[in-house]
């Protein structure tokens, strides 16, 4: 790999290993910063806790932005065995975590791990499968309780956070397998996208921010840009699935999505720059899909509006992409900064 791609994968796994569910990014906020800063920016955080950082250029603002917020879930109430009944945070799917470690988070920085499962996991006891996974899953702690007052002892309370295991890994291949994905793998490109603007390596047409929110998960992420913007593209997911073109090798162009059709001109231009730096790529429509840039739309900015990101298969589960669909995303970002 290029050193832009080995910095790119080495931000990832940094990043996947710090929780960020919706509701709980302080500090992947304070990862950002701090890298942001050393690179040579001044990032700014906002009072919702969205990071800007202006990048440099002049001229026609363009905002590229991804969500440092993942899935996860909170603590909705004790059981009285001293299980923990979660509520999710965003879109998060149970069954595809049943069996997956995890760790709760207190609000006095207490950690304790766990396990999520279903009520009744065990094949040699169950009479009846578990069908209705959504509405049986719990937390089992790894600790010596077996009442709710024990659970309560040990300070952790509704409300608090649980964070499941990213389990991250980057294969010879190029192969990347992970939770959070959608969309930490964005994230840390956009952190090499800046690196390389630092470094001269990327000649910048317009002026261009980066805008990373906190919580695009549960749709409000994008809802306040910089008053000049222009254009505003999404940098997320590209979706890989049944009726589409993307692979989880090439960057995905989304010229419509559950929102509605993104801004003709900017997917124009976006497949135009992708196809003249013979890229691999696809404009695709998802069916059930949102993003941070139609919050920004909801919330009244007159913006252009586009969507593109690396293929990934298997969204809100344990997602799986490619280093090529990553260096096909960030050489297309290249491209359009240029234009």
């Amino acid at each position: 790999m290029d050193s832009n791609l080995t910095y790119i994968a080495e931000r990832l796994t940094e990043l996947t290993a710090i929780p960020s569910p919706t509701g709980y990014t302080k500090h992947a906020v304070d990862y950002l910063v701090k890298t942001l800063t050393e690179l040579g920016f001044a990032p700014e955080i906002s009072n919702k806790g969205n990071v800007l950082v202006q990048l440099g250029g002049e001229g026609n603002p363009l905002v590229l932005a991804s969500h440092i917020d993942t899935l996860g879930a909170m603590i909705r109430s004790i059981k009285d065995n001293g299980r923990l009944r979660p509520t999710t945070l965003g879109g998060h799917q149970w069954r595809t975590a049943d069996g997956e470690n995890c760790t709760v988070h207190t609000r006095d920085g207490r950690t304790y791990t766990g396990v999520v499962l279903n009520t009744e996991p065990s094949t040699h006891v169950a009479d009846d499968k578990v069908e209705q996974v959504e509405k049986n899953m719990e937390i089992l702690l790894d600790e010596n309780v077996a009442t709710k007052d024990e659970v309560l002892a040990l300070g952790i309370q509704t409300g608090d956070i649980i964070a499941i295991d990213p389990r991250t890994t980057i294969t010879e291949s190029g192969y990347i397998k992970s939770r959070f994905l959608d969309d930490k793998l964005s994230v840390s490109i956009l952190i090499g996208f800046a690196r390389a603007v630092a470094a001269g390596e990327i000649t910048l047409g317009r002026k261009v921010s980066l805008l990373f929110t906190v919580y695009e998960e549960v749709g409000h992420g994008g809802s306040v840009v910089p008053e000049d913007t222009r254009d505003m593209i999404s940098v997320d997911m590209g979706c890989v699935g049944a009726d589409l073109g993307c692979t989880e090798r090439m960057v995905s162009i989304c010229a419509k999505d559950s929102g509605g059709p993104y801004n003709y001109d900017v997917v124009s231009d976006l497949a135009a720059a992708a196809k003249a730096k013979e890229l691999d790529y696809a404009i695709d429509v998802y069916p059930h899909y949102g993003s941070d840039v139609e919050a920004t739309l909801t919330a009244g900015f007159d913006i252009r509006h586009g969507l593109i990101g690396p293929g990934v298969y298997a969204s809100h589960n344990y997602e799986r992409s490619h280093m090529d669909g990553v260096r096909n995303t960030f050489e297309l970002l290249r491209a359009y900064v240029a234009l």
